[in-house]
């Protein structure tokens, strides 16, 4: 799924024109990150993150080159000693995410080096969360959920996983109308982000 990482792509399995980043990248042992788009059957789309917030690298993985998988809401009770802004939201947030009876992960830049160890924060990074939505969420869970987020120490970004597709937050809270929803094969404009058969014109 989106967001999960993945652990065993090598240099050998990029393409030829691969820049020199994602080779030392994939070379010092980093995992990808799985993408929302469409790939061929035995293959996952996937992004090779570099040292620089621009350095991002889409491309294909086998499945039968994973090694290892972890998903956002294995990370939620992983901790660090970094002192670091979106480190203290997420220690701040935790039991309160607990407590919402809601399936909850880490993602970006905080679950990359969560999970893996190599150095992605530092001190004006977002926290990245995802919240696994089965059910719709009231807007007015919503409305409430971004005040708790809002109160953080660092800017804080959650995506909302519907079985159909991804919606921020933010815009589900914050909007009466049409919301952006994102699947593996389109960016489309709906009126219900669990019902996206009733779509915008």
């Amino acid at each position: 799924m989106a967001h999960d990482l993945l652990w065993g792509m090598t240099p050998e399995q990029l393409p030829v024109d691969a820049p020199v980043w994602v080779i030392d990248s994939l070379g010092a042992g980093q995992p990808v990150a799985v993408r929302r788009a469409v790939s061929a059957p035995g293959m996952v789309a996937v992004g090779v993150r570099g040292r620089l917030r621009e350095q991002r690298f889409a491309t294909v993985m086998s499945v039968d080159a994973i090694q290892r998988r972890v998903k956002p809401e294995d990370l939620c009770h992983v901790s660090t000693d970094r002192d670091l802004p979106a480190i203290r939201a997420l220690n701040r947030l935790r039991p309160i995410l607990n407590g919402c009876g809601w399936v909850w992960g880490v993602s970006g830049s905080a679950g990359f080096e969560l999970a893996s160890g190599f150095v992605a924060l530092h001190e004006g990074s977002d926290l990245d969360l995802i919240l696994r939505t089965p059910q719709a969420l009231e807007r007015s869970q919503a409305q409430s959920l971004v005040k708790i987020l809002d109160a953080a120490v660092c800017p804080v970004d959650m995506q909302l996983q519907t079985p159909f597709g991804a919606v921020a937050l933010r815009e589900w809270a914050g909007s009466a109308g049409c919301v952006l929803l994102k699947n593996a094969t389109e960016a489309c404009l709906v009126i219900d982000p669990w019902n996206p058969q009733e779509q915008a014109a």
